[in-house]
């Protein structure tokens, strides 16, 4: 029974890791542990300071790296705080003197049976302890980002209540009040995020085209994130999962205003940055102004689009890093049935703050539309999925364009026709020159291979009779490829012998014919020229009674004689005897015998 009670007590325990409930307190010092132990929720201090917030950690990994903050702007001084929820389901943070520094808010009615739970996503809910239902609960730390972007969390606007979800930075790293920076959702034209410094666009992360947004190059599927846009009469927002729940990952808003995308690296333990928005200079908001496309490739990274022109004609200022205002129209838009379109690809679209959308109409229709209006001035599929479809329109100036490698959309700029003709009658040109360069460049590159075939053809016909001139050897060419198999690559062990221009070595051909080959010396002096008469000379000499010749073998600086092989005596031997030796004269008293002794 004793036994059964603390296994009960343990197990108890246990569930209320994660959990606290109306009664039950948080203070300095303990902490609350999601289920999955990937969180962990408590009070601490950031680096160099001594005020204790309540906020959420990663338990799991990083311990220490903050993803959410409570009381951000009312720290407590000291480490008397306390965490609680009361009967309503409100929380709240005091301090030593009880003084309430930071509460939630519900407007709903909550239950008796209210609980405040982590979970394993990092979320922190009020709710009933029943209900697991995200839309039911009665207040969530989710609704209140920080200054990280967590899978589950929403990026947006409640269009009914006017609630925002966006995230801010802290204003340093020693304090978690909101700093300069945010991200948030902008309502106006087609809805896009914008990162601002209090009013001032810094970066825009675009609005979503059916796959991705478009200020950034994602591709359709991903193995690591999903991603989904919802855009309806009640709310809009953005939100991404992980395909791989034991990836650890996050969006972070630093003090700097950078946002980095990072991933957890086990191997090195530590973040590493997988992705910066502001990556370049053409990251920034309009940095070329109006009506001019960046490319951070080129120099400089700023250009007009087709039609227009720098505002200003001084070659400095063309030249020059401040392209902040941009460019504008060679000829002014006639407006009633004078205007047609110039199709760009590869884009990132334009601010869309001043933009209409329809996804119910086609391009073709689109097209119609923008011409009606003389304030639209281009306009695209609002979906790039399947092929294209949606109609989107831009009026006004078209500001915050790039060129991307990869990707990107196709945009039909509004033109006065003229300027379109003049467009397209230097393409045509341009492309009359192209071809004119692909053909003189297919004809030098067609005769440089007709010469290097022709090369190839007299170098190997070269090898195959000597390449230097065997052909004018009357015997028969050995390959050396055969001799070296035949002499097991020229083996120390298969020697007979040394002579005055080089070893000779004992081999068998593959049809086992035993030959013997002497092998001159690379350092003997003795040319192509000596050995040609050499040859020559022997090849005169064959007879039956003299070692028989069967041929040579020429390789680049290699020159080779392959004999037929006499064992264990030499030829002198066997035509006089022992009586020529006895007399001490050179024995055989011939020249092949003298050429080939093997003893």
């Amino acid at each position: 029974m004793v036994l059964f009670l603390c296994l009960l007590l343990f197990f108890t325990t246990t569930l209320a890791l994660n959990t606290t409930t109306p009664g039950q307190s948080i203070k300095d010092g303990e902490t609350l542990v999601s289920a999955g132990g990937s969180f962990e929720l408590g009070f601490f201090s950031p680096k160099n300071s001594k005020s204790r917030y309540v906020g959420i950690w990663y338990k799991k990994v990083s311990t220490g790296t903050v993803v959410w903050v409570a009381n951000r702007e009312t720290p407590v001084s000291d480490a008397s705080g306390v965490l609680s929820i009361n009967h309503n389901g409100v929380l709240s943070i005091m301090n030593r003197t009880k003084g309430i520094v930071w509460s939630s808010n519900t407007s709903r009615n909550a239950s008796e049976e209210t609980i405040a739970q982590l979970l394993d996503s990092g979320n922190f809910v009020v709710k009933d302890r029943n209900d697991s239902d995200p839309t039911n609960f009665l207040w969530q730390s989710f609704d209140y980002p920080c200054d990280t972007f967590l899978p589950g969390m929403k990026l947006g606007r409640n269009f009914v209540t006017g609630f925002d979800w966006h995230i801010s930075s802290w204003k340093s790293m020693q304090n978690p009040a909101p700093g300069l920076y945010s991200l948030r959702t902008d309502p106006q034209g087609l809805p896009q995020f914008f990162l601002k410094n209090g009013p001032e666009i810094l970066f825009r992360a675009g609005p979503w085209n059916g796959a991705y947004l478009t200020g950034r190059t994602l591709p359709t599927v991903n193995p690591i994130y999903s991603f989904e846009f919802v855009w309806n009469e009640n709310e809009i927002y953005y939100e991404y999962e992980v395909q791989n729940h034991s990836v650890y990952t996050r969006y972070l808003l630093n003090p700097s205003g950078l946002i980095q995308r990072t991933i957890w690296n086990e191997r090195k333990n530590d973040w590493e940055v997988f992705a910066t928005s502001q990556a370049d200079q053409c990251s920034i908001y309009a940095y070329c102004g109006p009506y001019a496309t960046c490319n951070t490739n080129e120099s400089p990274p700023c250009k007009c689009l087709e039609g227009f022109m720098h505002r200003s004609a001084s070659p400095e200022d063309i030249n020059s890093v401040d392209w902040s205002n941009g460019c504008t129209r060679r000829t002014p838009l006639a407006c009633e049935g004078g205007d047609s379109f110039l199709k760009q690809t590869g884009l990132r679209i334009p601010d869309t703050s001043k933009s209409w959308a329809d996804l119910s109409i086609d391009l073709k229709e689109c097209e119609k539309l923008c011409l009606k209006n003389c304030s639209c001035t281009a306009y695209t599929n609002l979906d790039i999925r399947e092929g294209g479809r949606g109609c989107l329109l831009w009026y006004g100036d078209l500001t915050d364009i790039s060129e991307l490698n990869e990707g990107g959309q196709d945009l039909y700029i509004r033109l006065a026709t003229c300027d379109l003709n003049h467009i397209q009658k230097k393409g045509k040109i341009k492309d009359k020159q192209k071809a004119a360069i692909i053909a003189i460049s297919v004809i030098i590159t067609s005769g440089m291979m007709l010469l290097a075939l022709w090369l190839y053809v007299r170098r190997k016909k070269l090898r195959k009779t000597g390449e230097h001139g065997k052909e004018d050897l009357e015997l028969p060419a050995f390959d050396f490829a055969t001799v070296a198999m035949a002499t097991n690559n020229f083996s120390s062990n298969n020697i007979l012998g040394q002579g005055g221009f080089g070893p000779v070595y004992k081999g068998t051909l593959i049809e086992g014919q035993e030959i013997a080959v002497k092998r001159l010396s690379k350092n003997s002096g003795q040319g192509l020229e000596e050995f040609k008469n050499e040859v020559t000379l022997i090849s005169k000499l064959q007879h039956r009674n003299l070692v028989k010749l069967f041929g040579c073998c020429v390789r680049r600086d290699e020159k080779m004689l392959i004999y037929e092989y006499m064992p264990n005596k030499s030829l002198d031997y066997f035509i006089f005897g022992l009586s020529l030796i006895s007399q001490n004269l050179p024995p055989g008293g011939l020249f092949v015998s003298f050429l080939m002794s093997f003893g």
